[in-house]
């Protein structure tokens, strides 16, 4: 057999991960028939199948799943070794992917990723927003940002922003009209606006917590986003009531377009942590991220 190419073991993982020759190329930056080629050419090679194609849908058979599991490590090991590599150079360099919820994005990793960037024009930073929970190793992230309470115990956990909470907010109108909430039961005979969970896909229960009592309340209403800051629009427009991350509406409390309710019921959760593989700790544009995202006290 010819030896096999280490650019077209690269590009059978791609297309294996992705499940999809098109997001494939789009991935590695070449041309889907140029991909397809490959990949055929390299089951030529090795004499087996190693994806099964429909129209839709892009699978692994049980070789190329075998395949898959003995190169992927071994892949990432070179790729990091590369990057330690250039630890040589004068300034840290390579490429950062993390993925990411749109509030901790807004609240806590830009503003600190702003000073910063200039500083090393070397180190290049994907920021994937999506509030569902990624496995960051099978899906090529160098880092994932999450709550304390949903990191997985098996990664190296960072936290990078203070604890914080949500509050039940509405416009003052909506109030005159509806009445106020003196009680998260209360709320079932509200209209208020719902959030989505992505990953479990079911509608998110509120949390309220007072003197030790907590309560979880599932609330009804015309509108469903997976998006803070489209809630707290609607809830300006009088859509309902919001309950929504404090720092982010604060300033339309101030400014009279929202009024807070249940304020004493309203429980802080723990801050945001970068979490990854022990794996990644030691390349050196990656510590320079981690270390500007670091919360201090």
């Amino acid at each position: 057999m010819a030896k096999t190419d280490l650019n077209q073991l690269t590009w059978f993982q791609a297309v294996a991960e992705e499940r999809s020759f098109t997001k494939a190329a789009a991935k590695l930056g070449v041309a889907q028939s140029t991909l397809s080629h490959r990949i055929k050419q390299l089951e030529a090679q090795m004499g087996i199948r190693l994806l099964t194609r429909t129209t839709r849908n892009v699978a692994t058979t049980a070789a190329g799943e075998r395949l898959l599991q003995t190169i992927a490590p071994r892949i990432g090991e070179i790729e990091d070794e590369i990057a330690a590599l250039m630890a040589f150079r004068e300034k840290p360099s390579g490429s950062i992917r993390l993925t990411l919820s749109d509030h901790a994005l807004e609240s806590v990793v830009w503003p600190k990723l702003k000073p910063i960037l200039s500083a090393y024009p070397d180190i290049g930073v994907e920021l994937i927003l999506d509030s569902t929970f990624r496995n960051i190793i099978e899906e090529g992230f160098d880092a994932g940002v999450r709550l304390g309470e949903s990191v997985e115990k098996d990664m190296i956990a960072v936290r990078i922003g203070p604890d914080w909470r949500l509050v039940a907010v509405a416009s003052p109108d909506y109030f005159a009209a509806r009445g106020v909430p003196e009680h998260p039961q209360d709320l079932i005979r509200h209209v208020c606006i719902n959030m989505r969970h992505e990953t479990a896909g079911g509608l998110y229960a509120w949390e309220f917590e007072k003197d030790g009592q907590a309560l979880r309340v599932r609330v009804n209403g015309q509108l469903t986003f997976n998006n803070s800051y489209a809630m707290i629009d609607a809830a300006v427009h009088r859509y309902g009531i919001a309950y929504v991350p404090e720092n982010i509406v604060e300033q339309h409390i101030a400014s009279g377009l929202l009024v807070q309710v249940l304020d004493d019921w309203s429980p802080f959760f723990d801050g945001y942590f970068l979490y990854y593989p022990s794996r990644r700790q030691n390349l050196p544009a990656f510590k320079v991220i981690v270390d500007a995202l670091r919360h201090r006290n």
